[in-house]
């Protein structure tokens, strides 16, 4: 199974557009962004400076409109997972058919807008603490204001809050822990937000949504999300709430992903999860950040595409998963030597989210059924077992 992964802000980088106005039509979508999001996406991805492209107002439509300009390239019919991180949400909803690009766009210039008019509102700030106890690190943040605005894994917790008590834990970090501060306007992911989120939802209340087509996983608790406004919601939410990466990361491994494509401009997210997920099943990774890099990352899908099936056992069986936690109930006219489709509605987890349908992904025979009626499933689990051909 393949994910492709959104990243958020900090991972821009000067001039990262350049090549991708190469390509036929770039340029004039770029234009039309611009004109949705209230920025010069051209400008800013081509020609402006580190210091220019920092500018939260400016940074979260420019990686929006960079992440779904590379996408449109790809065959995303044969992924079947997308998450994104902090304002990379956006992309992936719409990546997941939640939102239409143009909603994303929008949508990622008044976050960005409203987050920087919130920064001004007071001094406040950010800093990774990388390495130490994550519980004696959550408890110093505690003592001293502060909040984990993200908890990416790998040993990495992101601080927010005052000033006052970023430099107080520089002063005394946690044991084994080195603290860094970042070069970002304020403490996003923390209460200091709130009127940001008051004021992308008046605007994100207004917009057209549809359920996932694809597993959306969700920054507030790694979870896939089963309908389309319980998305936006949680992306409005995830303004003030922390990104937790790391639970996203496990959902990843729960539900058998071998393969991950990072949209551009990427690096950030793949560094996260080679760091933690290691070992034999580690996933396969490529950075897409230019055209160069589009047929690996074809090629990566090619070979782990397909959507919410296991990988081919020795016996040549297909094996469709759990794309949730919940209970299962099987498609009750389906029975065992059926024959299926690719596409194929065969049951639906009823999960925290919603229900959640299950879909095979490939034609065959219906073998034989590894979860039955008002069976609890884990995201992952196995359900049914897909051979031969119909």
């Amino acid at each position: 199974m393949l994910a492709v992964l959104s990243p958020g802000q900090g991972s821009q980088k000067p001039g990262f557009l350049n090549p991708w106005l190469d390509l036929a039509g770039a340029e004039a979508r770029l234009r039309w962004w611009s004109a949705l999001a209230g920025v010069d996406l051209i400008h800013l991805g081509t020609e402006a400076d580190a210091d220019e492209i920092k500018d939260t107002a400016r940074t979260q439509p420019l990686l929006v409109a960079a992440a779904l300009l590379a996408a449109e390239h790809l065959p995303m019919h044969d992924v079947r997972v997308v998450a994104g991180h902090s304002v990379g949400e956006l992309g992936a909803a719409a990546l997941a058919g939640v939102l239409p690009a143009e909603a994303a766009v929008t949508l990622a210039g008044v976050r960005g807008r409203e987050m920087a008019a919130a920064c001004a509102l007071e001094p406040t700030g950010m800093a990774a603490v990388l390495g130490g106890d994550p519980d004696e690190v959550l408890a110093a943040l505690e003592t001293h204001g502060l909040h984990p605005a993200n908890r990416n894994g790998a040993g990495q917790i992101v601080a927010a809050g005052a000033i006052a008590g970023l430099e107080k834990l520089a002063v005394e970090p946690p044991t084994r822990a080195r603290v860094i501060r970042l070069k970002v306007a304020g403490a996003f992911h923390t209460p200091y937000m709130a009127p940001a989120e008051t004021a992308l939802a008046g605007v994100a209340g207004g917009v057209t949504v549809a359920d996932p087509a694809r597993v959306l996983l969700s920054n507030l608790d790694g979870a896939p999300v089963g309908y389309g406004r319980e998305a936006v919601q949680r992306l409005v939410r995830q303004v003030t709430a922390p990104v937790r990466w790391d639970l996203c990361m496990r959902t990843l491994v729960d539900l058998g992903v071998t393969g991950v494509v990072e949209l551009p401009p990427a690096g950030t997210l793949a560094g996260l999860v080679k760091r933690e997920l290691k070992g034999d099943g580690a996933p396969e990774i490529v950075t897409l950040n230019t055209p160069d890099d589009l047929p690996a990352a074809r090629s990566l899908i090619a070979r782990h595409g397909g959507g919410g099936v296991a990988r081919p056992s020795a016996s040549g069986f297909r094996v469709v998963v759990s794309p949730a936690a919940g209970v299962f109930t099987p498609v009750t006219e389906l029975t065992e030597g059926a024959g299926v489709h690719a596409g194929q509605v065969v049951g639906h987890v009823a999960a925290r989210q919603g229900r959640v349908e299950v879909t095979a992904h490939d034609s065959g025979l219906l073998t034989e059924w590894l979860a039955h009626h008002d069976d609890p499933v884990a995201p992952g689990q196995p359900l049914v077992r897909i051979g031969g051909s119909h």
